[in-house]
């Protein structure tokens, strides 16, 4: 099997914010699973049945690590698509947007997005996506099941983030099953060949509803020369304008939810704070 590999570079800045991240049951970080996913050999590459991008399962392996990989390729442009939610224009899926998705949660500060980069195979690049490790379950067989999560909290802050982090990228194809949940209990958001459209509005502004102070601070600092070096690669730069447009718009519907509810209705992870009291 032909093997070529496709090296990104990105501004410092972006990189620095990327690559020192620790997650993944393999104790690596995210640097070197990029490392692993762009040099490792192919052992074997399986057709899966689900999805309908045409997806692929790979074994990697380094001599020293074997790991699963989930590859992608597609890369199709329509000046019209007729979908289950309608007609979309200029309608985009592309391996390219998992990088995207990828890069653009570490910026965010969010970890539950798995390391996915490009990589040449036989001639085609794809995205190289880090099989989730310690998967139990999808959202879809949860809900299925009727399986409750062992910290109610927990999972509803998860998804609120998600449902944010949707909402950034116009994410046209979140279901339940992309939503992977590992055996502790975090929520796993895969699979992002139908995101980063060039709409500057809200696909579902309706489905906002609480977000974590520290994912809320993330959207606030978001400047366009980080997400030019870190994303561009992967986007257009329109793109890049409408993510910023929809980042406003999120932080407007967030500042008026707290102005009207208070902080600790609408935000997540916020220490509360203690009446100091005096003794006369």
């Amino acid at each position: 099997m032909g093997l070529k590999t496709t090296i990104i570079t990105t501004a410092v800045l972006a990189a620095v914010i990327l690559l020192a991240r620790a997650s993944g049951e393999t104790g690596l970080r995210d640097r070197e699973k990029e490392e692993f996913l762009k040099t490792a050999k192919i052992q074997k590459i399986v057709r899966l049945t689900t999805g309908t991008t045409g997806t692929e399962k790979a074994v990697l392996s380094d001599g020293r690590i074997t790991h699963d990989v989930h590859v992608q390729t597609i890369d199709v442009y329509k000046p019209i698509f007729r979908g289950k939610s309608g007609i979309e224009k200029n309608f985009r899926d592309s391996y390219k947007f998992n990088i995207a998705g990828y890069r653009l949660a570490r910026i965010l500060g969010m970890e539950n997005v798995p390391v996915s980069v490009e990589r040449t195979v036989d001639g085609k690049p794809g995205s190289f996506t880090w099989w989730v490790d310690d998967v139990i379950l999808t959202e879809l067989d949860r809900k299925q099941k009727r399986q409750e999560p062992p910290d109610p909290n927990r999972w509803t802050h998860q998804m609120d983030d998600i449902r944010v982090f949707d909402q950034l990228i116009h994410n046209t194809d979140r279901n339940q099953g992309n939503l992977l949940i590992a055996k502790d209990w975090t929520i796993w958001a895969i699979d992002h060949t139908r995101a980063f459209r060039e709409d500057p509005v809200l696909r579902d502004p309706g489905v906002l509803e609480r977000i974590s102070e520290r994912l809320l601070n993330a959207l606030r600092k978001l400047e366009r020369p980080v997400l030019t070096a870190s994303l561009e690669p992967w986007i257009s730069s329109k793109a890049v304008d409408a993510l910023l447009a929809r980042r406003d718009l999120i932080v407007k519907y967030f500042d008026q939810a707290i102005a009207q509810k208070g902080r600790y209705v609408v935000l997540t992870g916020v220490i509360r704070e203690t009446p100091h009291a005096t003794i006369p």
